[in-house]
């Protein structure tokens, strides 16, 4: 069963999302990229304003119309979503769009390259269609990260040995950041973090935003990838 993903707070990346939002979806299979438009263009506030079937098609159409999210098959011939994702951060800079890798697996070796090389989450094909539209509006409101424990799944598979250890990136961050980290990497909104922390909002948005800024991470996303990697949290704990 495909989990929904959670409402939730704001990050370092933290853009309004827009009155209207512009989507791209790129994917080589004609009858998906159909179904996700279908879906997708239903909602008065979403537009899918362009389609790429292979990856170097994405990076062309994106950095033409600009959108706000980019659904990106993982898997394309010529350059693979994977690719295509860090083409896009790499050279748009923070103009570039949120993206979201969309997969038939959820525990594909791919889906986590795409994660470390800056997609913003991921999402199944067989994903229910509210689901699909609650997860775009909340990756293009910088908010919790999607799914957690699928994330923790992943990690624990895919992550590659401890690059620097848990005491390196420890000394980065103030103990509050630390714990702040831990706390989104469950998945917790800012509200639900400052209900922890038994502080305000906007303290937790200001943590979020100097720990991301630490990390030197776009989003909520990378920096719980980070942290999994240099074993600060691990895939076992909760």
């Amino acid at each position: 069963m495909t989990p929904s993903p959670r409402p939730g707070g704001t990050g370092h990346a933290e853009r309004p999302a827009p009155r209207e939002l512009r989507l791209v979806v790129a994917d080589d299979e004609r009858m998906v990229r159909s179904a996700l438009r279908a879906i997708l263009g239903a909602e008065e506030d979403m537009t899918v304003v362009g389609e790429a079937a292979t990856g170097a098609e994405a990076v062309s159409v994106v950095r033409a119309l600009r959108p706000d999210v980019v659904l990106m098959d993982v898997r394309m011939p010529d350059v693979d979503g994977i690719r295509a994702t860090e083409q896009l951060l790499g050279s748009m800079g923070e103009e570039a769009p949120r993206i979201v890798v969309v997969t038939t697996f959820e525990n594909d070796s791919y889906v986590y390259d795409a994660l470390r090389a800056g997609a913003h989450g991921f999402l199944l094909k067989r994903a229910a269609a509210e689901d699909l539209v609650q997860a775009v509006r909340l990756v293009a409101r910088s908010e919790a990260l999607l799914f957690p424990a699928a994330v923790r799944r992943l990690a624990a598979r895919y992550a590659p040995g401890l690059r620097h250890g848990p005491e390196t990136l420890r000394a980065r961050l103030t103990g509050r950041e630390a714990d702040v980290l831990r706390l989104v990497a469950e998945g917790l909104t800012n509200a639900e973090i400052a209900a922890r922390l038994s502080v305000g909002p906007a303290t937790v948005k200001s943590h979020v935003a100097a720990m991301l800024a630490k990390l030197g991470a776009r989003d909520r996303t990378q920096a719980v990838v980070a942290a999994y990697e240099q074993g600060f949290v691990t895939p076992g704990t909760r």
